[in-house]
């Protein structure tokens, strides 16, 4: 996995990535797990995820809101 991504993650990205998340916490991986299956899952890193966690949960994406 690099460290470098090609540009900025665009809001449908973020917005799978979120989805995603939350599906793994929903089907039962706690938070630390699901953030590394997650982040492996989309080639970013942790800190990414959790940027993204916060933006989600802060604007209510689906399929929360």
């Amino acid at each position: 996995m690099s460290d470098e991504q090609p540009g900025p993650l665009t809001v449908d990205q973020r917005r799978a990535i979120f989805k995603a998340l939350v599906d793994a916490q929903d089907g039962g991986a706690g938070v630390a797990a699901s953030r590394t299956t997650v982040a492996g899952k989309f080639e970013v890193t942790e800190d990414q995820v959790r940027d993204i966690e916060r933006e989600g949960m802060a604007q209510q994406w689906p399929p929360l809101g």
